[in-house]
């Protein structure tokens, strides 16, 4: 039951970057470092906690299969949502993006209690975010504040609901497990590269902000060898 534990700080993370973005919404350029930071943070995450813990299994089949499941639904919805357009299919997206968080969360946490703790780490700064875009993209429809903060709160929820699917997967063969880690690596890598930089290099950028991505990287490192 940790991982679902857990899932509460992120989902308090959406709350409450929900509850700011109805109050005043984050000028562009701290949003921008802000998502260098978790971008380097959740790469950290997954570099240091996930990809050991895939490797270390020694289930090439298994790694082949569970990483080509995760490029096909990551890829899966990066199209789907670019077909699909308004609120309702933005919110059908960013549901579907908490839910696999809530799954890679729980599967984190089968790797060891260490990764699941880094990657709750990283992936609050995302989801904080991820709350502020839910809030701002509401708010061009729905005039209601106090309904924007409720529909971005149950979307987060999902999050808890990810984490309990992959409650299972840690009475599987090592070889299974290996797979589910290596769709979950797959997933970080792409929320890294096609949503968070993506979406912080469409904003005002300088070299400081950039920086934040390596600050957010050497933070999370230095955390793993002192925990």
């Amino acid at each position: 039951m940790t991982a679902l534990a857990y899932t509460i700080i992120p989902v308090l993370a959406v709350l409450f970057g929900a509850i700011i973005a109805v109050w005043r919404r984050p000028g562009p350029k701290l949003t921008s470092a802000i998502q260098h930071l978790a971008a380097g943070v959740v790469f950290a995450a997954a570099a240091t906690e996930i990809l050991p813990d895939v490797m270390h299994g020694r289930a090439p089949l298994a790694t082949l299969v569970g990483g080509a499941a995760g490029v096909v639904v990551m890829l899966g919805l990066k199209s789907l949502e670019e077909r699909v357009r308004g609120p309702l299919a933005m919110i059908g997206a960013i549901g579907t993006d908490l839910l696999i968080d809530g799954l890679v969360l729980g599967l984190a946490f089968i790797a060891g209690a260490k990764a699941g703790l880094l990657l709750t780490i990283a992936l609050t700064l995302e989801v904080l975010f991820l709350g502020v875009t839910v809030t701002e993209e509401l708010g061009e429809t729905v005039t209601s504040k106090l309904r924007i903060v409720a529909i971005t709160t149950a979307l987060a929820l999902l999050m808890p609901l990810g984490a309990l699917v992959a409650l299972p997967v840690a009475g599987f063969p090592p070889a299974v497990i290996a797979g589910f880690l290596s769709f979950g690596l797959i997933a970080l890598l792409y929320l890294v590269t096609e949503e968070l930089l993506v979406e912080a290099h469409e904003k005002p950028d300088s070299p400081l902000i950039s920086a934040m991505f390596f600050v957010g990287f050497l933070a999370l490192l230095l955390l793993e060898e002192l925990i």
